[in-house]
């Protein structure tokens, strides 16, 4: 087993009533979650609405502060919430894609990839592909190689399918080598064959790159097809941790409707 990427011990996350479990104004959006994930994992993170889904994903990345419990990310080791140099080391490790694409529509799929080059040195420069640094631009056309955009490198991105902006996005979060992608529903606002596409192309990227993904998603056979361990929440609680190959799809559906 490789090394543990992210880990997770006794996490929970209150919010309202001071932090106080207890109180009964407060919500408990995780309840002493602990799992750990490694290096070149693609784990699906599933669980009904309200489960906790995106709340365990911020955490686990320093996003988001939390009421007790520890978190170790990408080397960095934080209760509550990360230092700022803390969080800054462990953003500069992260690719980030999700359902809200975050594109800029009326500028190219190339210099909507090159973006994902601001906040590195020099990287103002990055604001056009025309004027960025001569690696970030050959590292945005390698990266639309990747995702099998090439021929769409100079088309406006609000020219382009939802599927093709959705894997534009894909080769903006992998622009700076991250050792780990975070996907929040990426496929959510597509039609059934788009959103397959996207999860194909972008697994088939993770593993080429030998990169750790982590989704989280509604869809069960994505889950089913596309990840090799599924961790499922339920009300805030971790409801299992298994490879995809020990998961049928009764035990999915019993997760949400059950």
């Amino acid at each position: 087993m490789s090394a543990a990427l992210l880990t997770a011990e006794g996490l929970t996350k209150v919010y309202g009533g001071g932090g106080s479990a207890s109180n009964a104004s407060t919500v408990c959006a995780l309840d002493a979650v602990s799992l750990d994930i490694h290096e070149a994992e693609t784990v699906a993170l599933i669980g009904p609405n309200g489960a906790g889904k995106s709340t365990l994903l911020k955490s686990l990345v320093g996003l988001l502060p939390t009421s007790s419990g520890t978190v170790s990310a990408l080397g960095e080791r934080f209760s509550g919430e990360p230092s700022a140099a803390q969080r800054h080391a462990i953003r500069r490790q992260i690719g980030f894609v999700f359902q809200d694409h975050g594109l800029v529509g009326r500028m190219s799929a190339l210099t909507n990839v090159v973006h994902g080059w601001l906040g590195q040195p020099g990287g103002w420069r990055a604001v056009h592909q025309s004027t960025a640094p001569a690696e970030a631009r050959q590292r945005a056309l390698a990266a639309l190689a990747d995702v099998r955009l090439t021929d769409k490198a100079r088309a406006r991105v609000d020219e382009l399918s939802g599927g093709q902006a959705q894997r534009v996005a894909i080769a903006r979060a992998v622009m700076r080598k991250p050792r780990l992608l975070i996907a929040d529903e990426p496929a959510a606002s597509l039609d059934p064959a788009a959103g397959h596409e996207v999860m194909r192309r972008f697994v088939d990227l993770a593993n080429a790159r030998g990169l750790t993904l982590v989704f989280t998603s509604h869809d069960m056979d994505h889950a089913l097809s596309y990840a090799d361990r599924i961790v499922a929440l339920k009300a805030g609680k971790l409801a299992f941790d298994r490879k995809s190959t020990d998961v049928s799809p009764q035990t999915l559906r019993d997760l949400f409707h059950g």
